[in-house]
C-alpha cells in the first residue's frame, strides 16, 4: 500500500516463532494449520509448503501422539517455514518435538498436569527458545468454569486464559502469546479487548470454526477487523472449512484492507455496469488466478469505463481505464498506452509483471543499500 495504516497497534512483548517475530513492531504475521493426517508425512509436506507458498509466515500442525511426533521430525526436515506443534495433555510429545526443532508449542500448561511436568516442559523451552501458545477456545472450558458461568462468556474465556498465564509466571517464562477464541464475534471480540488490558504478551486472533468459505471469511472479516481497529493484533489465522490455502489469502486481505500489512496485489475493481467497455468480472477472476504468484507488494486498478477509471488508475502502479474504441492502460499513475478487447487481458498480465519485477528489483536495491550503510556506521 502507498500510505500508512491510521492504526496505532497496542504495545507488546516481542517474541520469535522461528525467524519470524511476533509482537511488539513487527508486522502482523499471517498463519494457517494443516489438516492432513500428520503421520502421511509426504501429504503433510506438501500442504506446509502449499500454505508457505501463498505466503504463510507460520505453519501449525496437529501432533497428537508420540507417532504424529516421529512424523513431525521428518516433516520438519523437509520444510523451512517456522512450524507449530499443537499438543493437548501430554507433556513427553511437546518435549520430543522440542528436540525435533519445533519453533513454538501450542500447549496449555494448566492442562499437562503436575508442576514437574510443567516445569520440565518450560525448561526444554527455555533452553531452545521455544515460545509458548496459550489457546483458550469457548467450546472447550473446563468444568469449574462452565459451572461457575453457567455458559462461555468473554470473562469464562479469559479467567481460564489468565489461569495458564499464572502457571507460565510462576515458572517466570514470559515468551508465550494467547489466544481466547469463540465462534461468535461479540464473545470473542469482547474476550480480546479484556485480556489486552490485563497481559503484554503477543494476541494470537480468530474467530474460531468460523464456517465455510465465504461465510467464514465474512465472519473473520467482520470479527478480526474490530480488533485490529483497536490495535489488538500480532498474528492471526481466519479459520475455514476449506482449503488452508485460503485462509491465508483471506489473512492478508484483511490486513490489506486496513494497510496493516502487503503481501502482493491489491485489486482495485469495479463492480462493473452498463458502462463497462470490457467484461470486469471476468477480467478480474482471470487476473486473481493468474498473479497469486506474485509476492511484490502493489496497486493494480480495473476499472471499465472512463468515468471512475482515469482516477483510480493514476493512484495505482498499474491501471486499466476501458474507453472507446481501446481501452487505456496507465503505469505508475501516468497514461501509458491503448490496447483493445482482443486478447487485452494476456497484455495486461505481462504489463503487471514487468512492473512486479522493476518494483522488486528498487526494493532489493534500497535493502542492499541500507545493509552498506548499516555496515560502515
Amino acid at each position: 500500500m502507498k500510505t500508512e495504516s491510521p492504526i496505532t497497534r497496542r504495545v507488546s512483548r516481542k517474541i520469535h516463532v522461528g525467524n519470524v517475530a511476533v509482537g511488539g513492531d513487527a508486522p502482523i504475521s499471517v498463519q494457517s494449520m494443516t489438516n492432513t493426517d500428520t503421520c502421511d508425512v509426504a501429504a503433510t509436506v506438501a500442504q506446509v509448503n502449499a500454505i508457505a507458498d501463498a505466503g504463510a509466515d507460520i505453519v501449525r500442525i496437529s501432533v497428537p501422539t508420540m507417532d504424529a511426533a516421529e512424523a513431525f521430525r521428518q516433516i520438519r526436515a523437509q520444510v523451512s517455514v517456522p512450524l507449530v506443534a499443537d499438543i493437548h495433555f501430554d507433556h513427553k510429545i511437546a518435549l520430543k518435538v522440542a528436540e525435533y526443532g519445533v519453533d513454538c508449542l501450542r500447549i496449555n500448561p494448566g492442562n499437562i498436569g503436575r508442576d514437574d511436568k510443567v516445569r520440565e516442559v518450560i525448561d526444554s523451552a527455555r533452553d531452545k527458545g521455544i515460545p509458548i501458545r496459550i489457546g483458550v477456545n469457548a467450546g472447550s472450558l473446563g468444568k469449574e468454569l462452565q459451572r461457575k458461568y453457567g455458559e462461555p462468556t468473554p470473562e469464562a474465556l479469559v479467567e481460564s486464559a489468565m489461569h495458564h498465564v499464572d502457571i507460565l509466571d510462576k515458572f517466570n517464562y514470559p515468551d508465550f502469546k494467547v489466544s481466547v477464541k469463540a465462534s461468535g464475534v461479540f464473545m470473542a471480540v469482547a474476550a480480546y479487548r479484556l485480556l489486552a488490558t490485563k497481559i503484554d504478551q503477543p494476541l494470537h486472533l480468530g474467530i474460531t470454526e468460523a464456517g465455510g468459505l465465504r461465510g467464514g471469511t465474512v465472519k473473520s472479516a467482520v470479527g478480526l477487523g474490530m480488533l485490529l481497529m483497536d490495535g489488538i493484533g500480532d498474528t492471526l489465522r481466519v479459520s475455514l472449512a476449506a482449503d488452508p490455502v485460503e485462509e491465508v489469502k483471506v489473512g492478508f486481505d484483511i490486513l490489506k484492507s486496513l494497510q496493516l500489512r502487503a503481501n502482493g496485489i491489491n485489486f482495485i475493481a469495479c463492480p462493473s455496469c452498463s458502462r463497462q467497455n470490457f467484461d470486469v468480472v471476468a477480467t478480474m477472476n482471470t487476473l486473481e488466478q493468474r498473479l497469486e504468484d506474485i509476492r511484490t507488494p502493489m496497486d493494480v486498478a480495473v476499472i471499465g469505463c472512463i468515468v471512475n477509471g482515469p482516477g483510480e488508475a493514476r493512484e495505482a502502479d498499474v491501471g486499466l481505464t476501458g474507453a472507446t474504441p481501446n481501452n487505456l492502460i496507465y503505469v505508475d499513475g501516468e497514461p501509458h498506452h491503448k490496447i483493445s478487447n482482443e486478447d487485452f487481458v494476456d497484455h495486461l498480465e505481462e504489463v503487471i509483471r514487468k512492473r512486479a519485477a522493476k518494483l522488486e528489483q528498487a526494493r532489493t536495491e534500497l535493502e542492499e543499500k541500507l545493509i552498506i550503510k548499516s555496515s560502515n556506521s
